[in-house]
């Protein structure tokens, strides 16, 4: 959670303060698939159904029908050397229902990566392809450096 601190009120002009909410919400992937108008969200443990509800119609003009919210645990270890536990926070879920006519997909945000791929998988067979003629010119001559050719 942020903390906030407001100047105490004062008389006079102008007044320079702005109420803004402790709240974050977080666009999370599902980790099981979802029909295409529900939406994962990970928010404040504060935010209720209604605030999420509000906050994304009046913040972001998304219509929504249905919020369901959960809260997830967070992950608890024991340290390996002196035997204590540690605990992640735990996490609240919403899970909003949009329209069935909306439908929301998963941004991809790595879409060059395949192209990258390929390119790096071409040049790498160019340099085994060139690596292996090197070899063939230089089978009658092991040991030599690559630098001593002919």
């Amino acid at each position: 959670m942020s903390t906030r601190w407001y100047p105490i009120y004062q008389r006079g002009n102008p007044q320079l303060r702005v109420f803004l909410p402790n709240f974050w919400m977080k666009l999370v992937r599902p980790t099981e698939d979802q029909p295409a108008n529900i939406v994962t969200f990970a928010v404040s443990t504060e935010m209720t159904k209604h605030d999420v509800k509000n906050y994304l119609e009046k913040i972001y003009k998304i219509p929504v029908v249905d919020v369901r919210t959960r809260i997830a645990l967070g992950e608890t270890k024991r340290d390996q050397t002196y035997g204590y536990v540690t605990k992640k926070d735990d996490v609240k879920l919403a899970y909003v229902t949009m329209p069935k006519t909306e439908a929301f997909t998963f941004p991809d945000l790595f879409a060059d990566k395949a192209e990258k791929q390929e390119k790096d998988e071409k040049s790498m067979d160019e340099s085994k392809n060139g690596f292996r003629k090197f070899l063939d010119r230089n089978k009658k001559r092991p040991g030599t450096p690559g630098w001593y050719s002919i």
